[in-house]
């Protein structure tokens, strides 16, 4: 199989990969909710345990969605998926550390972890806008982190509509190179 066939199943199955950032968007969202009107170390643990349920549940809203919801057995692109996938909870020790030292922290470094988490997925989907994704979350991580300290402590709110917003043209892009591929009527 070539790298492009690879990754044309990797966008016809996971549809442009809109169902993660979209169901991130949720996870992010009762984080940041847990974190504003709870506490930084149970924000810290939702976002966590959460971010281990973004894969089952985006599977469950593809499913919904109808259609295929997995790659084939063997395929080539899911040794790459899974390592992509498993850089986020590594990661968020880091972040968990961080948080724990200074909680306002966590979120910004949890902002760039799974920024450059979407990094392989421009091989992965043979997709930019991956790469665009991953350039705005690390930028927002890096901007609280070091310039701008009043932006840490919304900063897992602004992430949730990052990732909410960006399901928007990942679908869209999905959508658009599926009519390309229907041939035309003569």
């Amino acid at each position: 199989m070539q790298v492009k066939e690879a990754q044309a199943d990797v966008r016809r199955i996971y549809r442009g990969g809109f169902a993660g950032p979209l169901v991130s968007a949720l996870i992010w969202s009762a984080a940041a909710a847990v974190y504003q009107w709870g506490s930084s170390a149970t924000a810290m643990v939702v976002l966590f345990f959460g971010g281990m349920l973004i894969f089952p549940l985006s599977t469950l809203v593809l499913k919904i969605a109808g259609g295929p919801a997995s790659l084939p057995k063997g395929h080539p692109s899911i040794a790459l998926a899974t390592q992509a996938a498993l850089t986020v909870p590594l990661g968020f020790l880091v972040a968990i550390a961080l948080g724990t030292y200074e909680p306002s922290l966590f979120f910004p470094a949890a902002l760039i972890i799974v920024g450059a988490h979407y990094l392989p997925f421009i091989s992965l989907y043979g997709m930019w806008l991956f790469g665009a994704i991953a350039g705005v979350l690390v930028a927002i991580g890096a901007v609280a982190v070091y310039w701008l300290p009043n932006l840490r402590e919304v900063s897992g709110w602004v992430g949730a509509a990052v990732l909410l917003v960006s399901a928007l043209p990942l679908y869209l892009s999905y959508r658009t190179s599926r009519h390309d591929e229907v041939p035309q009527p003569a």
